[in-house]
């Protein structure tokens, strides 16, 4: 355990749970100017002292590891190098900086994707494009680092278990509860005359649904109507301390939060924590004993991290063809950067060319930590002959430590360099200069031009002198 990586996440736990130095020192039977010591690094934490810590907030002792730290490591070292700043900092340098402040390092991170995000709608006007971006951007972001939320994930659990609906049995559940509570009729509508897959109208209280969508996917838009009508403060409070600015991405910080009690009502925690482990968190047998989809199964599972009772932590993200990503969770150190795209050696590309197949992969980043990744192609029907479908392709990712609890472990030697494919986090920031598929030159690094030589790699790079 390092040193440096303890005391600032010390202290980020006591300010974010607003208590003293003296509660705290109090709750772990120590004195206050020991306490201080640690949070300054002056000196080392003892175990005995880590496990009350543990008990007190209710983490894992791995919470002070420094590898909880390398997705924010990562995010730093993008802005420093993505920057016309004329600085530089090594590993050491970022690592102290995210140990001893992680929130400087947060705040930093947060002012370089603001400055993208105006970059990019200063791009937009000058093109006299009106679609901002930053909303969506904004929320994406929030739901790519808080894969739980506790408050909703036990209120839904809890109306999960008052609903006590059998298997196949949640939409009428869903439904009563609707029609007993709120009044309101519900009608089935053609998904084309309708022009959507679900439409409330308060005036009326008439909840219309698509006919052509699956049960589950009926139940889904039923939960998120119920989340809004009866969790309406919990989701506001939610929306106005995620400190979201603007109408519109309140508005759909408010939507996004609906969706995710309607996932965890429709897959309650601690039933679906357990069924996970037991089958070995295999997604298709999942999918078909909660009689929801893959996509579903693989984005609930990312956002098993309850305190004192998690699942494997994943990395869920979804792609289209193109490359461009519309959904990214990740309770890992794992991080792709927002700057010239994703990985194309990464097996969610892979996915397009084998559909219906679920495809394994064990990738290695730059930094060494190796994941396996499970990806398989997802589709969505209009419902009617002609009209165009929704392809995408999703991933779940865990670090290979945790991959023998996987089901997809099985055969696979993830020990052997030899199967090992090494990916990074998209091409502008990929300290790999000898990889083939680059797209774009390193973002940092002088490029080594010789008209007297040819190389492999399209984009060879210069040592760097310093």
């Amino acid at each position: 355990m390092a040193r440096a990586m303890v005391g600032g996440r010390l202290r980020q736990l006591r300010e974010e749970r607003h208590l003293t130095q003296v509660d705290l020192a109090k709750a772990l039977g120590i004195s206050p100017s020991y306490l201080n010591q640690l949070e300054h690094n002056a000196r080392p934490l003892t175990v005995p002292v880590l496990l009350r810590i543990s008990d007190v907030f209710g983490i894992e002792a791995s919470f002070f590891s420094a590898q909880d730290t390398t997705r924010l490591i990562a995010e730093v070292h993008e802005t420093l190098i993505g920057n016309d700043l004329g600085l530089t900092a090594n590993d050491r340098e970022v690592s102290e900086l995210v140990g001893s402040q992680p929130k400087i390092a947060q705040a930093l991170v947060k002012l370089h994707r603001l400055h993208q995000q105006a970059l990019e709608q200063l791009g937009q006007l000058s093109a006299e494009e009106s679609a901002p971006l930053l909303p969506y951007e904004q929320v994406r972001d929030y739901f790519y680092s808080h894969t739980y939320i506790g408050s909703l994930d036990t209120a839904a659990e809890r109306l999960a278990n008052e609903l006590s609906a059998r298997r196949g049995e949640l939409l009428s559940a869903l439904a009563n509860r609707l029609k007993q509570q709120h009044r309101l009729r519900l009608v089935e509508g053609d998904q084309e005359s309708l022009g959507a897959l679900h439409r409330f109208d308060p005036e009326s209280g008439v909840l219309t649904v698509a006919a052509n969508l699956r049960p589950n996917q009926q139940a889904f838009r039923l939960a998120r109507q119920l989340a809004l009508l009866e969790f309406e403060r919990m989701l506001t409070e939610l929306a106005d301390n995620a400190g979201m600015m603007g109408a519109d991405t309140h508005a759909l910080m408010t939507i996004g939060l609906a969706n995710y009690f309607a996932a965890a009502l429709i897959l309650p925690y601690e039933a679906f924590r357990t069924k996970a482990e037991e089958y070995r968190y295999d997604i298709e047998r999942l999918a078909r004993y909660f009689e929801v989809g893959f996509e579903t199964v693989c984005h609930r599972l990312s956002t098993l991290q309850r305190p004192k009772d998690r699942g494997v932590p994943f990395s869920f993200v979804r792609v289209d063809r193109a490359g461009n990503v519309s959904k990214r969770i990740s309770a890992t150190p794992f991080h792709f950067s927002r700057t010239g795209g994703t990985c194309p050696l990464w097996n969610v590309y892979e996915a397009f060319t084998q559909p219906g197949k679920v495809l394994t992969q064990v990738a290695e980043m730059p930094d060494g930590r190796r994941y396996l990744w499970v990806s398989r192609v997802v589709t969505r029907s209009a419902g009617r002959y002609g009209a165009p479908s929704k392809t995408f392709a999703v991933g779940l990712g865990c670090e290979v430590r945790h991959a023998g609890r996987l089901v997809y472990s099985a055969g696979l030697d993830l020990d052997d360099k030899q199967a090992v494919t090494p990916i990074g986090m998209g091409c502008k920031m990929c300290e790999r200069p000898d990889c083939a598929q680059r797209a774009f030159p390193p973002l940092g690094h002088t490029l080594s031009i010789d008209r007297n030589r040819t190389d492999f790699a399209p984009y060879p790079v210069a040592p760097r002198t310093n």
